[in-house]
C-alpha cells in the first residue's frame, strides 16, 4: 500500500481513464464528440493530480457538476457511439460527492435515457430504464453507506495528517478532560476561539497548529471558527504565549479567550462569541448555566 488512503492507486486509475478518454477523443468522428471527450480527459487528469496532495478535495460547484454534465452531453450528442456509457451513471453515483449532487445526477441520467427510445426500440428502452434504475439504486445505497462511514471517521480522525487539528466533537471531550486536570493539578489552561474568513480558515489552522506543543490541540468548529486548547504554568506565561501565537493574525480575525476552569458551557461561549463586537476579549470567569 503506497499510502494510508491508497491515493496512489486512485491516481493511477484516474490517469488510465484519462488516457482512454484521450484516445476516444483522437478517434472521434465529429467535432462536438471530440471536444466533450477532451474535456472529460482533462477533468480526469486534473483530478488525478489533486489526489493525495491535500486533506481537502475540489468541492466547488463547477467541479462537482462537470462529470455528470459531460456524461449527459455525450449521450445526447452521439448516443449511437456512447450508448454503453449509460451504465456509467451507477458508477458516478458511488463517487465521493456532496448529497445535493446525487439528485442532480439522477435527473441527468433520466434525461439522457429518455431520448434513446427511437434508437433502442420500446421494449429494449424500457428494459434499459429498469436496469439503469436498479443499478443506480445500488450505487446510491453504496454512496450513502460510504458517506456515513466517512462522517464517522472524520469525527475520530485528524482533519490534517500529522497536525493536531480535530473535528468539533473532539473538543467537548477534551474540554472536560482538561478542565478536570486543571482543577486537580493546577496550571493555566485556556480555550481560544477564533473567527476567520472561510478562505483563510485552513491556512490559519495549519499555521497555528504547527506552533502548538505536543500536548495541545486545535479544532475546527465550523467553516469560520477555530478553537485552540493551550496549557501553561501560570497566567503570565499564558499571556506571553498567546501574544506570540496571535502576533501575525490579521485585524479581521476575532478572538475570544476563556480560562478553562471557569468555563460554564461551551455552547454558551460560542453563542457569546457570535455576539462579540470587539476584536479581542478575555473571559477569566463566566457564570455556569
Amino acid at each position: 500500500m503506497q499510502s494510508k488512503y491508497k491515493a496512489g492507486l486512485m491516481r493511477a486509475n484516474l490517469l488510465v481513464a484519462a488516457c482512454l478518454a484521450s484516445f476516444l477523443a483522437a478517434t472521434a468522428e465529429t467535432l462536438p464528440d471530440a471536444l466533450l471527450l477532451s474535456l472529460a480527459a482533462l477533468w480526469l487528469a486534473v483530478t488525478a493530480t489533486q489526489v493525495g496532495l491535500s486533506h481537502r478535495h475540489p468541492a466547488t460547484l463547477p467541479w462537482q457538476l462537470l462529470p455528470g454534465l459531460l456524461l449527459a452531453a455525450m449521450l445526447w450528442v452521439t448516443p449511437e457511439r456512447h450508448l454503453t456509457w449509460l451504465w456509467a451513471w451507477a458508477l458516478l453515483l458511488m463517487l465521493p460527492q456532496p448529497r445535493w449532487v446525487l439528485p442532480f445526477n439522477g435527473v441527468l441520467a433520466a434525461a439522457s435515457w429518455w431520448p434513446l427510445r427511437d434508437l433502442l426500440g420500446l421494449e429494449a428502452w424500457l428494459l434499459a430504464g429498469l436496469l439503469l434504475a436498479g443499478l443506480m439504486l445500488l450505487g446510491l445505497s453504496r454512496s450513502l453507506e460510504l458517506q456515513a462511514l466517512r462522517r464517522r471517521i472524520r469525527h475520530r480522525a485528524r482533519l490534517v495528517p500529522e497536525l493536531a487539528l480535530w473535528p468539533s466533537r473532539r473538543l467537548h471531550h477534551d474540554v472536560q478532560r482538561e478542565r478536570q486536570r486543571a482543577r486537580q493539578e493546577g496550571g493555566h489552561i485556556e480555550l481560544l476561539l477564533l473567527h476567520v474568513g472561510r478562505r483563510r480558515l485552513w491556512p490559519l489552522a495549519e499555521r497555528l497548529c504547527r506552533r502548538l506543543q505536543p500536548f495541545e490541540n486545535g479544532y475546527r468548529l465550523d467553516r469560520h471558527t477555530l478553537a485552540l486548547l493551550l496549557v501553561h504554568r501560570d497566567g503570565k506565561q499564558a499571556e506571553r504565549r498567546r501574544q506570540v501565537l496571535l502576533d501575525d493574525l490579521e485585524d479581521r480575525v476575532r478572538v475570544r479567550v476563556i480560562h478553562l476552569p471557569q468555563l460554564g458551557s461551551l455552547a454558551s461561549e460560542r453563542r457569546a462569541f457570535k455576539r462579540q463586537t470587539r476584536a479581542f476579549e478575555v473571559r477569566e470567569a463566566v457564570p455556569h448555566d
